[in-house]
């Protein structure tokens, strides 16, 4: 299942994050892919909202994972740093990844063959200053139902 968002400001792409957060199951992996300035980071704090988590959520680009603690834990990874699976795999990440939280992995591109099979994909494509058009993609069927929820109100 593949379904395209249009965003047209970063308070939008925060509404939908917040939107799919409030909707996700413990032990979802959300791998997002996209250039610099996307907007991974905003979207991931939008789900962090949705999470009701009242932290701080900014790119841990140089600490590669923040752990938010919540009703439902957040992990977000940023592997922008990394250039191999050889050094994502030295980070234990599927100790989160299999976890009861929610990850986030920003720059999942890094760590492409180690991904979960039951994951939803999300590309980030910059259309101007301020739109983005966002690609939803996984084969899970219960991921597939949450995202046409979420685009039921776009």
């Amino acid at each position: 299942m593949r379904k395209t968002i249009q965003t047209n400001s970063a308070e939008e792409t925060m509404a939908l994050g917040e939107r799919l957060g409030k909707i996700l199951c413990p032990g979802a992996v959300l791998a997002l892919f996209g250039d610099l300035g996307a907007g991974k980071t905003t979207f991931t704090k939008g789900i962090a909202r949705g999470l009701g988590l009242a932290d701080d959520v900014h790119s841990p680009t140089f600490t590669l994972i923040h752990e938010h603690i919540g009703p439902t834990p957040l992990y977000h990874v940023d592997l922008y740093r990394l250039e191999s699976e050889a050094e994502v795999d030295s980070l234990g990440i599927e100790e989160y990844i299999y976890s009861e939280g929610i990850t986030i992995i920003e720059w999942a591109d890094r760590m492409r063959s180690m991904l979960p099979p039951e994951r939803l994909d999300i590309e980030l494509k910059m259309k101007g200053d301020n739109d983005r058009e966002m690609i939803f993609e996984t084969t899970s069927p219960r991921l597939q139902a949450i995202v046409e929820e979420i685009s039921k109100k776009c």
